[in-house]
């Protein structure tokens, strides 16, 4: 089992930036990938950033040139620096890992960007 727990969320105007983090831990082992999901009320979840374990990187049209994921392999942490915010970034945020076989989710952690 692998357990992510994320921090970082919170309340923001727009024009501000927030990081959020996601620490992983138990059976960590070819990890493939590390990301962050977000969900908006009455929206479907959709990708915001992805980084594979060779370093490659996705983001969602909407978020590029304001956000950044990183990763530190040592610490099996996921990060990703958000500027910029908008009030259409307000969403639940979570963070995923890809194995071989299996994805885990985080709990997620709120983002809300006031106008």
């Amino acid at each position: 089992q692998v357990q992510l727990v994320e921090s970082g969320g919170g309340l923001v105007q727009a024009g501000e930036s927030l990081r959020l983090s996601c620490a992983a831990s138990g059976s960590i082992f070819s990890i493939n990938a590390m990301g962050w999901y977000r969900q908006a009320p009455g929206k479907q979840r959709e990708l915001v950033a992805r980084i594979s374990s060779g370093g490659t990187t996705n983001y969602a049209d909407s978020v590029k040139g304001r956000f950044t994921i990183s990763r530190d392999n040592a610490k099996n942490t996921v990060y990703v620096q958000m500027n910029s915010l908008k009030p259409e970034d307000t969403a639940l945020y979570y963070c995923n890992l890809e194995q071989k076989y299996l994805t885990y989710w985080g709990q997620g952690t709120q983002v809300t960007v006031s106008s």
